[in-house]
């Protein structure tokens, strides 16, 4: 019985390990404390040491594989912070946003006066063509040494490209297009397209509607004092009681547009910013007009006139300042090449009518003039130093 026994405690001594044997001698506490202490430290580095290598492999990555990305890695524009993304303006006309998130954008507008910020307002001169512009050299010297008073905006055919040089004040300055037929509502489209535009420059504050077929009549110091001075906006209303004007009015217009306030006024014309808003976020009157104004309504004459005299009458001048020639009859003005252009010619065009400006009686009535062929660029171009007052 006692030998059975003994093996039984053989047995567990041998599992537990009995005092006096190497292999199964119980460790010292104090030696495994120090152990353990070594242990953690250990662990402790190894993974301070991971996290410091990652983070400043991240941070090292981008000058790595720079070289490989290539410029355009480092010319990556930098987001806007603050103030300056709402003031710089853009710096290509072209862009991504459909019309009707164009407008929506173009609406925005502060309430708070004075701008908070060196603002020099400027002069949006928009250039509503099919494609070329053959007047563009006069043009050019017409805004030579007066960079950061003027804007530039064309509208062409969605398929034109224009090829103007880096230099040209016409380059990268087409803004996204569609078709524009005249008569049809997609013409007063493109004039709104033009508008919303040239309000993404907050800088912008007056704003000219110029064809291709157009040039100016004074050097850019007086146009722009003109703008600058001038209390009202330039846009021709009048109310034609025959058959081109109330004759084309739709009854189906009412009660928003009354027969009344129906008008009738030039497609070129300038106006101010708030205007320009005014025109843009129009969502009343312009239903109306695409649906009941079609030839032979021709909606570019009647839609903004009657609409501004309906909604800010008083901010009218009720003429334009670009001049044409209805005086050799037809169905259009007449148009001037090589030979009508003379020094005479010109000064009759500058100071040739009275008209008010600021409730005042004024013989600069007109700053831009049309229809000139392209044939007209070269005597133009002769003449603009000495009668225009530009080059």
């Amino acid at each position: 019985m006692q030998a059975r026994v003994a093996s039984m405690e053989d047995m567990k001594e041998a599992r537990l390990g009995a005092p006096g044997q190497g292999g199964g001698r119980v460790f010292p506490t104090g030696m495994l404390k120090v152990f353990l202490g070594f242990l953690l430290l250990g662990v402790g580095l190894s993974a301070a040491g991971m996290y410091m290598a990652r983070h400043t492999l991240a941070a090292a990555a981008p000058a790595i594989f720079r070289p490989c990305l290539g410029a355009s890695a480092s010319a990556e524009p930098q987001p806007l912070d603050g103030l300056e993304r709402w003031t710089r303006p853009p710096s290509r006309a072209r862009h991504a946003m459909t019309d009707e998130e164009l407008l929506w954008r173009a609406s925005f507008a502060p309430r708070v006066r004075p701008y908070p910020f060196p603002r020099v307002p400027k002069v949006a001169f928009m250039f509503l063509t099919r494609g070329p512009l053959p007047l563009a050299p006069l043009w050019e010297r017409f805004f030579r040494g007066h960079e950061g008073r003027y804007s530039v905006y064309v509208h062409a055919l969605p398929s034109y490209r224009a090829n103007f040089t880096k230099d040209s004040v016409f380059y990268h300055r087409q803004i996204p297009s569609k078709v524009a037929e005249w008569g049809q509502m997609t013409m007063c489209d493109a004039e709104r397209r033009l508008l919303a535009n040239a309000l993404l420059d907050i800088s912008n504050e007056w704003f000219v509607l110029v064809s291709e077929s157009c040039i100016p009549i004074f050097d850019f110091n007086t146009t722009y004092d003109y703008f600058q001075n001038s209390s009202q906006s330039f846009v021709m209303v009048f109310d034609d009681p025959g058959p081109y004007g109330r004759g084309r009015y739709n009854y189906n217009m009412t009660p928003e547009v009354e027969i009344e306030q129906w008008r009738k006024g030039s497609q070129w014309f300038e106006v101010d910013r708030d205007l320009a808003i005014e025109i843009i976020r129009d969502t009343r009157y312009y239903p109306k007009f695409k649906e009941f104004c079609r030839p032979h309504c021709y909606v570019d004459e009647h839609y903004f006139p009657t609409m501004l005299t309906i909604e800010a009458p008083q901010s009218l001048a009720n003429r334009s300042v670009t001049w044409v020639d209805w005086s050799r009859g037809g169905a259009h003005p007449a148009t001037f090449g090589r030979g009508d252009i003379t020094e005479e010619f010109l000064r009759r065009v500058q100071t040739g009518r009275t008209c008010l400006y600021n409730n005042q009686n004024s013989t600069t009535c007109f700053l831009f003039a049309r229809k000139f062929a392209p044939s007209a660029l070269q005597p133009l171009l002769v003449l603009a130093p000495t009668v225009l007052g530009y080059g």
